[in-house]
């Protein structure tokens, strides 16, 4: 391992801390074994990154718990210089401390810094199922339903189980009917976001509503699972805009995206367990910044190309993706 990568940017969330523009996701796509992921936590730790992604439904939280104890106890990291996230799965959603409680177990840790309900529905899907898998029992949105699940996350803040709350995988539709709700404002907004799918109107109305945006799939998610992937998507590293500028820096174009994502004042999540592209990563977002010219050219790379449409979680008699994204 070589020298510690430092002076990653980091955005202020409205609680007053600190949060890295940079984590590691600790999604392994239904491909990486969980030891596989906790070695990339282990490496990426002692490589600078300050933010992990995690959730209960990824099944690696106790593997990744073992990894931090590691690291504390070598003295690579303290607790507080670490920034962790972990998100209640939608078959928890009545049982929202029990889930975070559980997480906190395995994670090892007595606070966890950003907890966010993963999915809006209470609709679940079984881990590593296909892409045409339904759950007879799935419904629509529904406000009142939803407003119960953040009034328990309302209470783990109460609680210091946790020190901030967020939402993930909402719409303007969505946010418009919950937020007059929340007793405790969500700190940010996990989305979809990467070039050929910017969500420009989404992150205007978090940054808007004092929300800090955090982009998963920032490089198109090459790696996703097969029920996330059709004929129509497209690979945001092969688009002209984003090539056209790896070239201009010599760079992979993977790493055009995740600068997009850091210098349009959004926190990004790329994931990899392979130790060169992790570090390559992170440091990418300390030096030879995109010009504005160049950033420019990449709103131009808007696709609307959505890549996990979500289609597993629709109810019976709704037969279109687009209906979860009202």
């Amino acid at each position: 391992m070589g020298e510690t990568i430092t002076n990653v940017p980091t955005y202020r969330l409205n609680t007053g801390a600190l949060m890295p523009a940079v984590g590691l996701g600790t999604f392994g796509s239904d491909k990486y074994s969980p030891d596989q992921i906790a070695d990339a936590v282990y490496g990426a730790v002692r490589a600078g990154y300050r933010m992990l992604d995690c959730a209960s439904v990824y099944q690696n939280e106790d593997r990744i718990g073992m990894v931090l104890k590691d690291l504390f106890e070598e003295g690579t990291v303290k607790r507080e210089e670490l920034f962790i996230t972990s998100k209640v799965w939608n078959d928890r959603h009545r049982e929202v401390k029990e889930s975070c409680k559980k997480s906190l177990r395995d994670l090892g840790l007595s606070y966890i810094d950003l907890y966010f309900v993963h999915w809006p529905f209470p609709n679940y899907h079984a881990p590593g199922c296909d892409g045409d898998a339904r759950n007879p029992d799935s419904k629509p949105f529904s406000v009142d339903e939803f407003m119960d699940t953040w009034r328990q996350m309302e209470e783990l803040y109460d609680e210091g189980l946790v020190r901030a709350i967020g939402m993930s995988n909402m719409t303007v539709t969505k946010l418009d009917k919950v937020l007059p709700l929340c007793r405790i404002r969500p700190s940010a907004l996990e989305m979809e976001c990467h070039p050929s799918f910017q969500q420009q109107e989404l992150f205007d109305y978090a940054k808007d509503h004092d929300m800090v945006p955090i982009g998963f799939c920032p490089i198109g998610s090459p790696s996703r699972p097969e029920r996330d992937r059709c004929s129509t998507d497209v690979a945001d590293i092969g688009l002209f805009e984003v090539v056209k500028v790896a070239e201009n820096h010599g760079i992979h174009p993977a790493l055009v995206c995740i600068k997009w994502a850091v210098q349009r004042g959004m926190c990004t999540i790329p994931f990899s367990v392979k130790e060169p592209q992790y570090v390559s990563n992170l440091r990418c977002t300390v030096e030879d910044p995109l010009t504005d010219e160049e950033m420019k050219l990449l709103v131009s790379a808007e696709r609307n190309c959505r890549l996990v449409k979500g289609q597993v979680f629709l109810w019976p008699g709704a037969d279109d993706w687009t209906q979860l994204w009202d």
